[in-house]
């Protein structure tokens, strides 16, 4: 299968693209628009979308291209919702135009839902209530490629990834950040204090590789159409996990909340149900931990 990738330079895009070649597949690799070479790609220029399109049309398509910081868009919501809405819409119009039998798998997030109740993770059904402006573009994406499938026939599969973690993330996220400055202390390039934002949320994470194993069966056996949450149904505050990065690296720190790393709006419980991609067969193969080592490793902050 012929598989385009965008924002395969990202996070999860990096994983997915070693994924899906090592299944076989030819991958056609989409990159950010300052990326080097004629891999990039900026979504918001539908003509240069098209062309890409044009050029080499997909069996099938991962759009992972986007905003990811929620922290970014509360500075910049109109550019959150131009890269995030717009430029999945130029996108969709591309597939419908250039390949319309391409399987597209939208990637949204697990921030649509907003605050939940705590003790209630969240289905599929459950409303959505944005509260960042980064949530509400990918509602605003994810209705734009439902409607797609809907008034277009396009095969589209919605999915709702929650937190994810391993090696390759960017240092603007929590855990890579506390990774990397474990490592300044221990190598003595910091004192052994920790600058945090809130810790008191509770979070779902997943291991990267769990979530690429997700995309991957949405691509065979998602039905067109469906929304799909993908997360482990655990909640875990930030604290705990934190601290458990900290045990595991062996470095001895103290905690400074950083107000600059305080969200303007926050999301107290936000916990996912996993329960309808499990109907497809699909199992967490990877703890917390694994996840958190590869973090600290690639950091240099692995504890002996």
């Amino acid at each position: 299968m012929k598989v385009l990738v965008t924002g395969a330079d990202g996070f999860a895009g990096r994983h997915l693209v070693r994924a899906l070649r090592g299944q076989g597949h030819a991958v056609a690799e989409a990159h950010g628009p300052h990326a080097p070479g004629d891999r990039a790609l900026d979504v918001r220029d539908a003509a240069a979308v098209a062309a890409r399109m044009t050029a080499d049309p997909p069996d099938a398509l991962v759009h992972l291209a986007g905003i990811s910081s929620v922290a970014a868009s509360h500075v910049d919501p109109a550019g959150a919702l131009d890269v995030n809405a717009r430029g999945t819409l130029n996108v969709l119009a591309a597939v419908r135009a250039h390949a319309p039998r391409a399987r597209v798998l939208l990637v949204g997030s697990g921030e649509v839902y907003g605050a939940l109740l705590p003790g209630h993770p969240a289905d599929e059904p459950t409303p959505l209530r944005p509260l960042s402006p980064y949530a509400a573009s990918k509602v605003a994406a994810e209705v734009l490629a439902l409607q797609h499938h809907r008034a277009y026939g396009l095969d589209v599969v919605a999915v709702r990834p929650f937190n994810h973690v391993g090696a390759g993330q960017d240092a603007a996220f929590v855990l890579p950040s506390m990774a990397r400055q474990l490592a300044a202390v221990r190598s003595g390039h910091a004192a052994p204090v920790l600058k945090v934002g809130n810790l008191s949320p509770v979070r779902d994470f997943t291991h990267v590789a769990d979530m690429v194993e997700a995309y991957l069966l949405l691509l065979l056996r998602g039905v067109a159409g469906e929304v799909y949450n993908a997360c482990s149904g655990e909640g875990r505050s930030i604290s705990s996990v934190v601290k458990r990065l900290c045990e595991r690296s062996g470095v001895e720190v103290a905690l400074d909340v950083d107000p600059s790393r305080v969200r303007p709006v926050e999301l107290p419980w936000l916990v996912g149900c996993p329960r309808k991609l499990e109907g497809l067969g699909w199992q967490r193969r990877h703890g917390l931990d694994e996840a958190l080592d590869a973090l600290l490793a690639e950091a240099g902050a692995r504890g002996g």
